[in-house]
């Protein structure tokens, strides 16, 4: 039960990320880029005094170019997406990118996916393709765009952090060397408004939903069998679209429920699909 409940608890911190950054930007309290940067650059202090508080901090960092870069597209197309996008919405186009990413890193490193992981890729595809058609979701298509670009980014950004031998100092270490770009891309922005309010939401974004939501993952992933951890991220596009109904008054459309029906099933296939022996 105790493992039910952190699994629960971080894909809750995962999906609060869109919760709280569209919030922040449909008020006008804060600019894209500002959340961008405040987000990363308080989630890297975090990481960097947990791991000075376990006397595993290294002075000299090392960085995954790969990750750096799938970080930092990941972070400034998110924030830039959400000027348009709803919650929902947007982190069922994130999860789904994210994990057709992968699923393509896979077979490029040699992998044979079985005919039922290639059909669920494929409906998963589709389900991508009905959200990008504005014909039929009336979606933004370049808010869409730049969520596809997010996802890929955290897509590549993940497929990095499998050969990482320890997470964290990995995590920490993607954060400190992506901070710097997304301030030159602040500085880039310097007419955005930002208010203290903005501010506020971009550090619980930093701090809380991403750093600590990235500590509590990698506690909790090491537990979880690979099927299990990758159907719990299944529900952070549900779980974010609940919270844009409660906290931002966004409806829950046959749109959405069509394309999570794809996107979802499709991914739920795949897994299930790779875990047969």
């Amino acid at each position: 039960m105790r493992l039910f409940l952190l699994t629960a608890l971080t894909m809750v911190a995962f999906a609060a990320n869109s919760v709280i950054n569209r919030a922040a930007l449909t008020d006008g309290a804060i600019g894209p880029a500002s959340f961008a940067f405040i987000r990363l650059a308080t989630g890297a202090l975090l990481l960097v005094i947990i791991l000075r508080s376990q006397g595993t901090f290294q002075s000299t960092i090392r960085p995954r170019i790969d990750a750096v870069i799938g970080l930092i597209l990941y972070a400034i197309c998110f924030s830039f997406a959400y000027l348009v996008l709803e919650a929902g919405l947007g982190a069922l186009l994130l999860f789904g990118m994210v994990q057709i990413t992968m699923f393509g890193g896979a077979v490029l490193k040699g992998n044979r996916p079985r005919p039922l992981q290639w059909a669920g890729a494929a409906i998963g595809l589709l389900g991508l393709g009905y959200v990008l058609n504005p014909t039929t979701s009336g979606i933004d298509i370049t808010g869409a765009l730049l969520m596809v670009v997010a996802g890929f980014g955290w897509g590549i950004y993940s497929l990095a952090g499998q050969k990482a031998v320890h997470a964290l100092t990995a995590t920490a270490t993607s954060f400190v060397c992506a901070t710097p770009i997304a301030a030159i891309v602040w500085l880039l922005s310097s007419t955005e408004m930002t208010t203290s309010t903005g501010i506020a939401l971009a550090c619980l974004s930093g701090v809380v939903t991403s750093g600590l939501g990235y500590v509590l993952w990698f506690y909790v992933l090491p537990q979880l069998q690979t099927s299990t951890a990758a159907v719990a991220q299944l529900t952070v596009p549900l779980i974010a679209m609940v919270g844009g109904m409660l906290f931002l008054g966004e409806a829950w459309t046959l749109d959405f429920t069509i394309a999570s029906v794809l996107v979802l099933g499709g991914i739920g296939l795949s897994v299930w699909a790779g875990q047969r022996g």
